[in-house]
């Protein structure tokens, strides 16, 4: 039986604290799964849509797209590069029963072995910690949406099919109380160094609201699986070690998997994601060596086996240290059981008597006792402002 090391007055406070972070009221019934924006709405048709220069022919024509031309995955006809995301909205894309298909995007060590601590390393740089012992995730209490309210789903396609991470909602210093964003791994959205970005991304927060069980997903109301709506991705940012070096088991891209996105409504009310949700969580840049940390929880929705991906689960632990490539920043690491699927899922830790994000979930072994997440440091932030400073004029 796997052992539970879960700080118990850490736990609770980081789990309290998170559930502070939810909207005081839930969704509307009124505005969740809309298809009418109200007159105060603001444009998220294609008419906005900024294509880039350098297009495959195949994308040029939105129509032949959105009636299947985005099912090819000709090297030639996927992009890569960071300046050539492309996401064009398909509207009933995502329905209750693509989403409760849709697959885990694991990243799984090929053994459970990591590097020593390097040579002449200092502080925290090279070091592995011992392998921490497993801790049982445990599922969210429900409603999500007064639990865990910016914490969700991410979909999207890949050359496999139907794919999902977890993803959570975060400020935007450029519109303060107003963000559009999401913080998720770098492997949700782009797939590293033998291939591109992903296409049909978009977010669904507290997805499965009331944690139905699967077999009642498909003939769910909408408001239940997407209470607050779904909101695809006008713009995503990842990390240039990522695409030049993420590999499918992570490889020496995974100190820098984390990715962040700005989202627009499918169906919108006009207002922002983050005053649909309730809240949005501050990304700390500057989160001290684990050693300092007491306690460090992931969130995210576990979808392979023995998961299904319809129910959120967490995981708390006091962090350690694991190094993929000795030259590599050092990463967080925890014991947790969470399996494929809680991919991109927020790490939280508490900061001055507030809970922030700290890390995402990004690689872990294939037995499903640990997970690790990139420490965000410069390159997180440049990432993370980049995409701020792009919208912050609109």
């Amino acid at each position: 039986m796997a052992s539970i090391r879960r700080p118990a007055l850490a736990a609770a406070a980081l789990t309290a604290a998170l559930a502070l972070t939810a909207t005081a009221c839930g969704p509307s019934e009124d505005t969740a799964g809309s298809d009418k924006p109200s007159a105060s709405a603001t444009k998220t048709g294609d008419d906005v849509l900024q294509l880039p220069k350098n297009l495959p022919s195949s994308l040029k024509d939105l129509d032949k797209w959105k009636n299947g031309e985005w099912k090819n995955w000709d090297k030639d006809q996927w992009l890569r590069e960071a300046r050539d995301f492309v996401n064009p909205m398909i509207k009933g894309h995502w329905k209750p029963d693509t989403m409760k298909d849709a697959r885990s995007s694991d990243k799984t060590l090929a053994s459970k072995g990591a590097p020593g601590t390097a040579p002449g390393a200092s502080g925290d740089q090279g070091v592995t910690d011992p392998e921490p012992r497993p801790v049982q995730a445990k599922s969210v209490d429900l409603p999500y949406h007064n639990n865990a309210a910016p914490v969700g789903k991410v979909f999207f396609d890949s050359p496999e099919g139907h794919m999902v991470c977890s993803a959570t909602v975060v400020k935007d210093p450029a519109h303060p109380g107003k963000s559009n964003m999401v913080w998720t791994a770098g492997h949700c959205v782009h797939s590293g160094k033998k291939g591109g970005w992903y296409r049909n991304i978009a977010f669904v927060p507290s997805y499965n609201d009331k944690g139905l069980p699967a077999s009642q997903v498909n003939s769910a109301p909408v408001q239940d699986v997407a209470p607050y709506g779904m909101w695809w991705a006008d713009w995503a940012q990842t990390s240039t070690q990522w695409i030049t070096q993420g590999a499918e088991t992570g490889g020496a891209g995974a100190p820098y998997d984390f990715s962040v996105l700005h989202v627009k409504p499918e169906a919108g009310s006009g207002k922002s994601l983050e005053e649909t949700v309730g809240n949005a969580l501050t990304v700390d840049f500057e989160a001290p060596q684990v050693k300092s940390i007491r306690s460090m929880g992931a969130w995210g929705y576990p979808a392979a086996p023995p998961f299904d991906g319809q129910k959120m689960y967490d995981c708390i632990d006091k962090p350690s240290r694991l190094t993929v490539e000795p030259s590599q920043p050092t990463m967080y690491r925890i014991g947790c059981t969470m399996t494929g699927g809680s991919s991109g899922g927020g790490w939280f830790a508490q900061r001055d008597g507030k809970v922030v994000l700290v890390s995402n979930t990004s690689i872990g072994p294939s037995d499903n006792t640990w997970l690790a997440g990139p420490r965000l440091g410069p390159e997180a932030k440049g990432v993370y402002d980049a995409l701020s400073r792009k919208f912050a004029n609109r």
